[in-house]
């Protein structure tokens, strides 16, 4: 058995990026001769005290705690065939373990989904940015045997300063994503979002557009907020869910069209397209803004739609409101272009050819 070593910050199943970008292939790796041990900074309670406000105190222990981790990870690295970071090794700006893991005898690869070299901080650690440090994306990729971008233009960047770069886009288990009959027939089209509470402002700058969809059909529309349950948005009269993902696919069932709203800066330009990979995968018709993987996912009219001014979005939702059969239609093109382009089984052999190569190319 080849050994695996999985570098991340969370644990299983609690991270939807990792979920999408490695823990679906997991099963199917081990079925051909990869063992796996992950190594995860945050535990659930850590995740409570590191993302709430304050809190500075438990935040340095769990700083202490995750150097710890790390440095046993260092010191058994040798005992890997490869060691598999998503994202960094550690929450701050060091790649001190990343340069030590690239000089073990482990062959490594670093899978990224997100324009992380740009300075992002979630809402709870605003004050402790000084000890970001996103420059450090650009020297992991160059210490790295291997790299998985999740889309073309993250590949773009990492292409910079590793010619060893594939791009591995977010994907869906189709086996697992069949909609469920959980609506209740209301007689209303429901319109949902799926986030957190950190990627709710995006949700924020479709409310304008969902007020007139509102006026114009009044109880006809419903809408649906998934992701962050503080978050109550008093123009649609609307409150937020929790997301869980145990129930995730039975609270998506709920949508009969489903929105992914982006501002087109360069942040968003590194999303992989994952809300509408989640409708699409669920056979909800999606609207999104063309930016980014948006773009190399959806072909406009077809399998979804990319409204660029308000009135689009308001004409291409009040199109699939108004003509069940269309949301029919987009929707089973979109599910079968998840099936056929953004799956993990249309992925998985290739994923275990880079595996496969990397140790291959080690011997």
């Amino acid at each position: 058995m080849k050994k695996v070593l999985i570098i991340c910050p969370h644990r299983v199943n609690r991270s939807p990026g990792q979920r999408y970008r490695y823990e679906q292939y997991i099963p199917f790796l081990q079925q051909n001769g990869y063992q796996f041990e992950i190594s995860n900074l945050l535990n659930e309670k850590d995740d409570r005290n590191f993302y709430s406000n304050g809190n500075y105190f438990k935040k340095f222990l769990i700083y202490l705690k995750t150097w710890r981790i790390r440095i046993k990870d260092w010191r058994r690295m040798n005992k890997y065939d490869i060691i598999f970071i998503y994202r960094d090794a550690l929450i701050t700006g060091s790649t001190f373990f990343e340069k030590r893991f690239s000089r073990s005898k482990a062959k490594t690869i670093y899978d990224f989904d997100d324009a992380i070299w740009l300075q992002a901080v979630s809402a709870g650690n605003k004050r402790l940015a000084f000890l970001k440090n996103p420059a450090k994306t650009s020297k992991i990729i160059g210490l790295c045997d291997l790299i998985f971008a999740g889309n073309q233009f993250l590949a773009r960047y990492a292409l910079q300063f590793n010619n060893n770069v594939v791009v591995i886009p977010s994907t869906i288990d189709t086996d697992m994503y069949v909609r469920k009959d959980t609506k209740e027939d209301t007689g209303k089209v429901c319109i949902g979002w799926t986030g957190s509470p950190t990627t709710v402002r995006h949700f924020i700058t479709a409310i304008p557009v969902l007020k007139k969809i509102k006026e114009k059909f009044g109880d006809k529309v419903e809408f649906k907020i998934i992701g962050d349950k503080n978050y109550y948005c008093t123009e649609l009269d609307t409150q937020g869910e929790a997301w869980a993902a145990a129930t995730e696919v039975e609270d998506l069932s709920r949508l009969d069209i489903g929105i992914m709203p982006l501002p087109d800066d360069e942040w968003e330009k590194g999303k992989c397209g994952m809300k509408g990979l989640q409708y699409m995968g669920l056979g909800i018709p999606a609207v999104m803004s063309p930016v980014g993987a948006n773009l190399e996912i959806i072909q406009d009219g077809i399998n979804g739609y990319l409204p660029r001014t308000e009135d689009e979005w308001v004409e291409r939702l009040s199109m699939l409101v108004e003509d069940k059969m269309l949301r029919e239609q987009i929707g089973d093109a979109g599910r079968q272009t998840v099936v056929e382009r953004y799956s993990t089984n249309a992925w998985r052999e290739k994923y275990l050819e880079c595996f496969n190569g990397l140790i291959k190319h080690g011997n």
